[in-house]
């Protein structure tokens, strides 16, 4: 079996409403798919992360960079391809952009195996430890209009609505500044009551003073984990937090390959790692940072955003991911899903996942797709319709 095409499908479309978080504002909703053929007819789907005109850039790299180094490849021979790839890119990006683009077709080639094995994707790297995923739902974004006190009223709703879902926890943005910020937690745990479960993410927006600020507050709030709270390269910050504040620290979705994340682990920084698999070099990459992070005793729940093609691989590796520790009440790993309206994942394939009707019916659980590969398949119509490049 051989790969004949590579083909990269940016999607996009107009939100109802401009929604932001500490680094900016977006009013579209995009997504970047990856979809590799071969010569026995199948097709793998993979995604890479990145929006707006990183997409653009990132579809330029797979089009130009990796494509030429893919065709013509046994499909099977992904980590091969891998470190072809890689070390092809080494010179020029050994973070971002380059790595972004290898996860998506990364990604598409493990579907490929999977289906040519007719096994899902928990299968292949070694079973399940779990037949539904706890999942947490993240709203209470910024919106660049609303009058602060309406925020606040906003944030306190949104909890609310949130959890009347049926999710097991809730997560919120930051980024208004220190003192507001801490208003707008109070908010959230107004909305959810004294025993809802709640997360702040800061998208690092805080010098280290600042996050240790609002941290404390967290803490008299017992948020469970403090996301992001300062610049990823500040190591030195993240340990800093860690060591003064009895709150889990977050984070690891801006970091890339094994290499860096070795990096962060032996920096002392994390409670919690957050790998974006579609970022941070695919499938193959993120089980050898899975395994790191193990080494360092450090769970692992997985970074999520995009379409549901990286919902489904989500789900996939999540339940493959063993207790960690063990024992008769295991700590599980818990599925991010945003709540704000996502055509790209709710409508994208042609059997949904329905995974906000799942969390309702199921405790605030989803299920793990078992047909073969990803378990999921797209919609090419819809595809077609919401192509922007």
């Amino acid at each position: 079996m051989k790969v004949t095409r590579v083909t990269s499908h940016v999607l996009a479309y107009d939100m109802e409403e401009t929604l932001g978080y500490s680094q900016q504002y977006f009013s579209q909703r995009t997504a970047h798919l990856v979809e590799v053929e071969t010569d026995e007819g199948l097709r793998g789907w993979g995604e890479c992360f990145g929006p707006d005109e990183v997409a653009i850039a990132n579809k330029s790299i797979i089009d130009n960079v990796i494509a030429p180094l893919v065709l013509g490849a046994d499909p099977l021979d992904r980590d091969v391809i891998w470190h072809r790839v890689y070390n092809r890119l080494r010179d020029h990006g050994q973070k971002g952009m380059p790595l972004q683009a290898l996860s998506g077709v990364d990604i598409a080639l493990w579907d490929i195996v999977g289906k040519s094995t007719q096994l899902p994707l928990h299968k292949l790297v070694g079973g399940k430890h779990r037949d539904t995923v706890p999942v947490y739902g993240y709203g209470m974004m910024l919106r660049p209009d609303d009058r602060f006190e309406e925020l606040v009223a906003r944030f306190r709703d949104e909890a609310q609505t949130i959890r009347e879902a049926g999710f097991v926890a809730v997560k919120m943005k930051l980024g208004k500044g220190p003192k507001k910020d801490i208003r707008l937690a109070q908010a959230v745990r107004e909305g959810l009551g004294p025993e809802g479960e709640f997360m702040a993410d800061a998208n690092h927006c805080y010098t280290t003073s600042d996050a240790l600020y609002v941290g404390h507050a967290l803490e008299e709030l017992n948020a469970y984990w403090f996301e992001e709270p300062v610049a990823p390269e500040n190591l030195d910050g993240y340990r800093e937090l860690r060591t003064a504040l009895r709150i889990n620290i977050a984070g690891g979705e801006a970091e890339f390959s094994r290499w860096g994340w070795h990096n962060l682990l032996k920096s002392g920084g994390l409670d919690i790692a957050q790998p974006e698999v579609c970022g941070l070099g695919g499938i193959s990459e993120y089980l050898r940072v899975l395994a790191l992070c193990h080494a360092y005793h450090i769970p692992v729940v997985n970074h999520v955003w995009g379409s549901a093609i990286a919902v489904a691989v989500n789900l996939q590796l999540l339940a493959a991911i063993p207790p960690m520790p063990g024992g008769l009440s295991p700590w599980e790993p818990m599925l991010e899903l945003d709540t704000t309206d996502n055509r790209l994942r709710d409508d994208l394939l042609l059997e949904p996942l329905d995974i906000h009707g799942q969390v309702k019916r199921n405790k605030g659980r989803a299920a793990v797709p078992e047909a073969p590969g990803l378990g999921v398949v797209p919609d090419p119509d819809f595809i077609e319709h919401y192509r922007l490049a």
